[in-house]
């Protein structure tokens, strides 16, 4: 059984900094991307960031783009999401997605990605 488990989100103020994980429990990146979306309260999950596991070609949504970073971490076989000059809109609970594939087809569509963690939540004050 897969499990995604994502850790690292908190209270911070504007203009701070935090540093998402993404690890997993049943399955090897090697031959998928990793996914960040975020989900704030009344709005769609919507996706910020995504990797490729194999090569490392990074993807992001322009609210994420020259601020955040997503990267591997091959010793703890994990994906992070380096989220600097946060914003109160950036507030939302982030969670990690796996999909199959290294091409990056499909990379920011929430359907093509089959496993989920639970979130984390990420506040921003103001």
């Amino acid at each position: 059984q897969v499990q995604l488990v994502e850790s690292g989100g908190g209270l911070v103020q504007t203009g701070g900094s935090l540093r998402l994980s993404c690890a997993a429990a049943g399955l090897t990146f090697s031959g998928y991307s990793v996914g960040w979306f975020r989900q704030a309260p009344g709005r769609e999950r919507e996706f910020v960031a995504a990797i490729v596991w194999s090569g490392g070609s990074t993807y992001y949504a322009d609210s994420a783009k020259d601020r955040f970073a997503c990267s591997r971490d091959f010793a703890l076989s994990s994906v992070k999401l380096q989220m600097n000059s946060l914003k109160p809109e950036d507030t939302a609970v982030y969670f990690c997605a796996v999909k199959r594939g290294s091409n990056g087809w499909g990379i920011r569509r929430l359907d093509e990605y089959i496993y989920w963690g639970q979130g984390t939540q990420v506040t921003v004050s103001s």
